[in-house]
């Protein structure tokens, strides 16, 4: 796989453990995927401010700075990951370049991503199966498509990596190096790096469910509702109780289209709910979460509860 990226410690900088080029590059381009992180890993270790390096002179072990900047960076605001499923995000950014840098060239490639934490030492890193594609709009500027691919049964994601994320994205060129060769001069690949693009989520999938009973209900008698909050573990790959939560009961009458809140109870150390009410009116009852910050809202499909 191309790009679904967990960080990794190396020689005092971060590198992208899964990143490789993209297989429509694979033929052109001599690089490997070892290859391509050891070049990030080198402009890394020279990191400085929101660039990957400064733009002096490159040195010997390291890439030089291309002439490649990044903007308008477009992301959902929220990525919502359950335990199983992969979960495809498009991005879409404009890439501007100096005239000297191919953009066409085989062995040029540019990819979108998003990082947990600071810019030079991210906690976690994702980015997508291939690379982006680019539409020139002008001799220097060009309109970039990408996507961000999430595996949460291959442990792309820790719990602690829920909540807010920023968006960066990166161009290298190889410009006819190869790696693998004893002639292979690092100091001739481009690379440009930029963060702090955009922000968005990355969410802990949640489900909620509800029963209201007795069904049916005579008029004025107690109704009672119970249910449960739960989240993803993206490290059991199981979903659990989402504890200490405030959860609102509501209910809509028959032949309407509105639900109104009748109160807020919090759930349980298992994530459990339950509410009493009265009985007065046919109608659906649901439980409904607002969200936080690590789990999108969610609302329980309504029960339908016949009053006699």
């Amino acid at each position: 796989m191309r790009i679904r990226a967990t960080v990794v410690a190396a020689s005092g900088a971060l590198a992208l453990s899964a990143l490789a080029l993209p297989s429509a590059q694979a033929d052109d381009a001599a690089a490997s995927r070892a290859d391509v992180v050891d070049i990030r890993e080198a402009a890394h270790a020279a990191s400085s401010g929101d660039t990957a390096f400064s733009t002096a002179a490159a040195a010997a072990d390291e890439p030089y700075a291309m002439d490649v900047t990044f903007s308008n960076f477009k992301i959902a605001s929220a990525i919502k990951v359950g335990t199983t499923n992969q979960v495809t995000v498009p991005v879409t950014y404009t890439m501007t370049h100096g005239a000297d840098v191919d953009i066409t060239a085989g062995d040029f490639f540019t990819d979108p991503y998003i990082y947990k934490g600071s810019f030079d030492t991210p906690d976690n890193v994702l980015m997508g199966d291939e690379s982006a594609t680019c539409t020139a709009t002008s001799s220097t500027t060009a309109t970039c498509k990408g996507t961000i691919d999430v595996y949460p049964a291959y442990g792309d994601l820790i719990n602690s990596d829920a909540g807010s994320w920023k968006g960066g994205a990166m161009a290298m060129a190889f410009n006819g190096q190869d790696p693998s060769s004893d002639s292979f001069d690092i100091s001739q690949v481009g690379y440009a790096d930029q963060g702090d693009l955009a922000s968005t989520k990355v969410q802990r999938y949640s489900r909620l469910t509800v029963n209201a009973s007795p069904e049916p209900v005579y008029k004025g008698r107690t109704l009672t509702a119970t249910g449960k909050l739960t989240r993803a573990n993206w490290e059991t790959n199981t979903y659990k109780g989402y504890t200490n939560q405030p959860v609102k009961l509501q209910f809509r009458k028959a032949g309407t289209s509105t639900y109104t809140t009748v109160k807020t109870v919090y759930s349980d150390a298992y994530g459990n709910v339950k509410a009493t009410t009265t009985a007065n009116y046919d109608g659906y009852w649901r439980f409904r979460f607002e969200g936080t910050s690590t789990t999108p809202a969610v609302s329980a499909t309504g029960d339908y509860v016949d009053v006699r």
